[in-house]
């Protein structure tokens, strides 16, 4: 992934074919781009599609034959690899999917554990797929982490998100369902600093906010109660908030759910996906990088997500019993009767039950 410099005021990408960056030659026409380039832009069109796709769906079918002919360049991980068999949950329906988002904000000014996912979220996609759940995970809920594959780490009660920094992604995987009790089925891992350059692509998106307050970030932006267009620094500062307010990290998880629902709504509802120059300008917005897992085909999840909008989407935090310490460390106490019923009608892809069960 090219290298980002930071300025006072934004981000900028190198220039290619300026001093420094690839030059044309005479194998390279001037007009043609580099390979490195051609592969960054893939991984932007995958993440802009993911987002798109995984995270809320679209009538993207018009585009299919463009996803088919990148999605050969996405980035794969093994996800899997390592992952005992015998210890993993079974499905319970037959259709229904369940897809792990891991997310980091390389960006943010407070991020001191690189190695440590920032946004854990499970996302249900229901056999008939006509809507989607998304459960956040708060990453500092306390859980068992199973032994990692190395057995130097894990076997022990620690943060969900310590799963990641022990043993990548199959040890998230053990640790989620392990927890959850629910299979599984792909994941995908996202930047989520990109979503500054997808939400100025899309000319700012619409975000109501519960109350004023000014952000500890510079240049301190100052937030106003109710609803507000936001550009993509601006909400993506929105996001990153949560030392204002009484429950910390939970309005951080819902301030990034606020931001993801805006974005589905302003992409699905603005004529992107059907029109070429504006899917075009989009991608070419979109300046980071997604991975998935090696089975996901995102041209069949376009095909079966089509009918999902923000509307017919919830979001829900996994049930816990608020903050607590454990030992030195401040902690999320899940509610593990309550987890237990709620996972359960996940297991069993009961949708009104998810809904339900997620708003008490």
């Amino acid at each position: 992934m090219p290298r980002r410099e930071q300025t006072a005021e934004h981000w900028t990408e190198p220039s290619y074919g300026a001093a420094g960056g690839p030059q044309p030659t005479e194998e390279m026409p001037p007009d043609a781009a580099p390979p490195r380039r051609r592969r960054r832009w893939r991984r932007i069109a995958l993440f802009s599609l993911l987002i798109l796709l995984v995270l809320g769906g679209s009538g993207m079918v018009a585009g299919g034959l463009y996803l088919r002919s990148v999605e050969s360049g996405i980035e794969r991980v093994d996800a899997f690899d390592g992952v005992p068999e015998e210890s993993r949950p079974q499905a319970a329906v037959d259709g229904a999917m369940n897809i792990m988002i891991l997310g980091s904000d390389s960006r943010d000014p407070e991020k001191t554990s690189g190695s440590r996912t920032d946004t854990i979220i499970l996302a249900h996609l229901p056999k008939d797929r006509k809507s989607a759940q998304l459960i956040s995970i708060p990453r500092d809920t306390w859980v068992s982490v199973p032994k990692s594959a190395d057995g130097n780490n894990g076997g022990r009660d620690a943060k969900v998100n310590a799963a990641y920094a022990w043993g990548g992604v199959p040890l998230m995987v053990q640790t989620v369902e392990k927890f959850t009790g629910v299979r599984v089925d792909h994941v995908t891992l996202i930047d989520f600093a990109g979503f500054k350059e997808i939400i100025d692509a899309l000319g700012g998106v619409d975000i109501d906010s519960e109350k004023s307050f000014t952000s500890i970030h510079e240049p301190f932006r100052n937030f106003k109660k109710g609803v507000q267009r936001m550009d993509g620094e601006a909400a993506l500062d929105y996001s990153r908030q949560r030392k204002q307010f009484a429950d910390g990290d939970f309005a951080r998880i819902r301030h990034q759910q606020q931001v993801i629902r805006a974005i589905i709504d302003k992409a699905s509802s603005g004529g992107i996906l059907t029109n070429p120059g504006k899917l075009n300008s989009f991608l070419k917005a979109t300046s980071n990088s997604v991975s998935v897992d090696k089975e996901l085909s995102l041209f069949d999840m376009a095909t079966q997500m089509r009918g999902v909008r923000g509307g017919n989407m919830t979001f829900v935090t996994s049930p816990t019993k608020g903050t607590g310490r454990i030992g030195s460390e401040s902690v999320v106490l899940a509610d593990n009767a309550r987890a237990k019923t709620f996972y359960d009608a996940v297991r069993r892809d009961s949708v009104g039950e998810i809904i339900s069960l997620g708003k008490k």
